[in-house]
Formats: structure tokens, C-alpha cells, sequence
């Protein structure tokens, strides 16, 4: 009996270890489309794509805050592009975590995501939607 016993915890500590390194794999980007779904009713991603209640995310990655031509931005939204606030993936992780402490006074309505993987998901997500892979690509390619 007590060979079974080693034998369970042998194998919990096998799948313990088999799960976290599966988590360690990188980010999920299905689950990040899963996780954008709530942000489609006011956001596209598709180059070209309309503006909704907020602006079309095509490109957002390198832009500075505020600054997409044809939308209206909340004055909050503005003065932070001017402060300098451009969009990268540790500026995205941390005002979608709290758009509100980031930008207060910002339009936003969304209260932000609590967990650091639904984050990370979201991220991968949105840079590979919005362009943001093919022109890391592209820079590799050039710099070669």
C-alpha cells in the first residue's frame, strides 16, 4: 500500500510541475480573444477599422496616447499623450489593469482586469490583431 501512495504523490508532483510549466509557456492568445470580446462593443482592431465609442486599436502599439487621427479623446486622454504616454505593452498592461488610475478623468467606462495572466492574454492578443507583430518582424528583418 505504501508503494500506491509514493506512486499518487509521485505523479500529483509530476502533474503539479507538467501544469506550471505549461503556464510558463507564454501567453494565451485564444483566451485573449476571449477576453477582448467584452471590449468589442466600443473597440476594433482591423486596420481601416471604424471608430466606436472608443478608437480603433489598428496600430496602437508605439502610438502616443490620444493621438489617433479622426477620434475625439477625453481631455485626460490628451494631456497624458502629452506628458509623454506612449503605448507599449508595459503602458497597456497597466492602464488596462486601472484605466482609471493611469488616466484619471478618462472616458473609459472599463473597470480593468484584475488578473496578471488575463492581462498577458489580452497583450498578446492585441499585438498580434492590431499589427504590432508584423512590424516587430519587420524591424528584425530590416536590422538583419
Amino acid at each position: 500500500m505504501r508503494g500506491v501512495w509514493t506512486g499518487l504523490a509521485g505523479l500529483a508532483v509530476a502533474m503539479t510541475i507538467s501544469g506550471a510549466a505549461l503556464a510558463e509557456d507564454g501567453p494565451d492568445v485564444e483566451k485573449g480573444e476571449k477576453i477582448f470580446a467584452r471590449c468589442k462593443a466600443c473597440h476594433t482592431l482591423e486596420e481601416g477599422g471604424p471608430d466606436r465609442i472608443g478608437p480603433n486599436l489598428h496600430g496602437v502599439f508605439g502610438r502616443t496616447a490620444g493621438t489617433k487621427e479622426g477620434f475625439t479623446y477625453s481631455k485626460a486622454m490628451v494631456a497624458k499623450g502629452e506628458e509623454g504616454l506612449v503605448w507599449s505593452e508595459e503602458t497597456l498592461t497597466e492602464y488596462l489593469r486601472k484605466p482609471r488610475d493611469l488616466v484619471p478623468g478618462g472616458s473609459m467606462s472599463f473597470p480593468g482586469l484584475k488578473k496578471d495572466e488575463d492581462l498577458a492574454n489580452l497583450i498578446a492578443y492585441l499585438k498580434i490583431e492590431t499589427g504590432a507583430e508584423d512590424e516587430e518582424g519587420g524591424e528584425e528583418e530590416a536590422a538583419e
